[in-house]
């Protein structure tokens, strides 16, 4: 071999030898950079967890400063408030990851910012002696006081403010005491009442009537009706040859207007509305108010509403999403959200629950700032229905949820259950002073949702406003 053709392979060589170092190091800049923070939020990343090893984790505190969660000079981490608040705080294990907050802000609570965490390695040596606190937007006595007003049922209750949408409670039952997750792991795991669940943003229900107060709101906008349209019930509806939709309980409402309909929680009427909007009409109002669509808060996983195929129902299966039936299921976050638009002028905030970043002596790193997620109706059309649903309170089936000197909304609901006793829905606002919350209670095999539901909506709201 000629010196000149052992020189081109070697200059060939370390050409290629030069490629894989450079794609190498693209390929660490995209996992530092890019992937990241990704990664180090993922709840199975044990390589953080032993990062973390030799600091002491940050608190997470509720609105008032009260602990959820700390840690001692020798790492165990304890939960003051347990069962009440796991859905929000979460649990951290060796074994099994993290959830809930302990995952989402992991980074912040062991002493590395966004900016430092995205850094890879090199965080090690920018992070903080200390973990930070996070400051959340819960309130832990309002959210004890709904814990302890679902009681022995399984289900949950969401409380948001409604002008910022700040969660100021998120209670899932059964629940489970964060502290004993990793001894505890199988036997929680395995339970048929799944504690481990979040029902209040991962759990899928048929909304029932509740979904009459949006049905409503598209009603109207698309001219289907008006608010002194006179409709007839008298009791059952035939919907093409073979299908007859009977009211509940064998109910005839009689003649009514649309805010007496939704008052009298009249099927027919809703189902009569559905039926003349069409998959189109439907469609419109189901991407208007976020009905399947995706979060963008990374704190707030909440399950995607199982949507049915609009074009190509029947007739039939579109009759039964007007009153909330069918293939329709929600999570009664996604309801609260619902139930926003009409108590804040027709605009639905983006949910959240870290208010703030804290360094150990208090210094803000992180403050939240509230901001529009979908503007879901006008504001003279969420006035409407904001009406309609303080009559249902006032004289309709949500009486139960009425509290003296309060403003309270609301719109019950009984969905349908084939394994078992109706879901009981309560959706709806509650105002005093200027001070204005969302409200939405889910109760599994609650029956009438004006009984088991609007009682418990009874109970926060009246908790809440006691302490303003």
């Amino acid at each position: 071999m000629t010196d000149e053709k052992m020189r081109r392979h070697i200059a060939a060589a370390a050409a290629c030898l030069l490629l894989l170092i450079v794609i190498q190091l693209l390929y660490l800049v995209k996992l530092s950079v890019w992937d990241g923070p990704e990664l180090a939020a993922h709840p199975l990343n044990m390589r953080s967890a032993l990062m973390e090893g030799d600091i002491q984790r940050g608190r997470i505190l509720d609105r008032e400063g009260r602990v959820l969660a700390e840690s001692d000079a020798g790492g165990h981490r304890s939960y003051p408030y347990g069962t009440v608040l796991a859905p929000v705080t979460g649990y951290r294990t060796d074994r099994h990851g993290a959830t809930g907050i302990e995952q989402t802000e992991g980074a912040a609570l062991s002493g590395v910012t966004n900016d430092v965490a995205g850094m890879g390695p090199l965080r090690t040596l920018l992070r903080a002696d200390t973990g930070y606190d996070v400051r959340l937007t819960v309130d832990a006595e309002l959210s004890q006081t709904a814990y302890r007003a679902l009681g022995e049922h399984r289900g949950a209750v969401v409380v948001m403010d409604a002008a910022t949408g700040a969660v100021l409670a998120m209670v899932s039952t059964p629940s489970f005491d964060p502290s004993v997750t990793e001894r505890a792991w199988d036997e929680l795991s395995s339970r048929a009442d799944s504690p481990l669940v979040n029902r209040a943003a991962q759990g899928l229900y048929p909304p029932g009537s509740t979904f009459k107060t949006l049905i409503a709101d598209a009603a109207l906008k698309t001219g289907v009706t008006t608010p002194d349209e006179i409709f007839d019930c008298t009791g059952e509806l035939a919907i093409g040859k073979d299908y007859v939709l009977h009211e509940s309980h064998g109910e005839a409402h009689g003649r009514l207007r649309l805010a007496d309909a939704l008052r009298e929680s009249c099927n027919i009427t809703f189902a009569t509305l559905a039926m003349r909007m069409g998959d189109k009409g439907l469609s419109d109002a189901f991407d208007r108010f976020g009905i399947g669509a995706e979060l963008p808060a990374a704190e707030l996983t909440m399950a995607m509403a199982h949507v049915p195929s609009l074009h190509g129902l029947s007739d039939g299966e579109i009759a039964q999403i007007g009153f909330g039936q069918g293939q329709l299921l929600v999570t009664p976050l996604q309801m609260a959200l619902v139930a926003d638009a009409f108590a804040n002028g027709g605009r639905i905030m983006q949910p959240y629950l870290v208010e703030q970043v804290l360094t150990a002596d208090g210094t803000p790193l992180y403050e939240a700032r509230p901001q529009v997620w979908r503007t879901a109706t006008t504001a003279e059309r969420a006035a409407v229905i904001d009406g309609y649903m303080a009559d249902v309170v006032a004289a309709g089936t949500g009486t139960a949820a009425e509290v003296a000197g309060v403003r309270v909304t609301g719109k019950t609901g009984t969905a349908e259950n084939a394994s078992g006793t109706d879901h009981a829905w309560f959706i709806g606002s509650a105002e005093r002073g200027g001070q204005k919350t969302v409200v939405a209670v889910l109760v599994e095999e609650g029956g009438f949702g004006g009984r088991a539901a609007a009682g418990i909506a009874h109970r926060i709201i009246q908790t809440y406003f006691a302490g303003q």
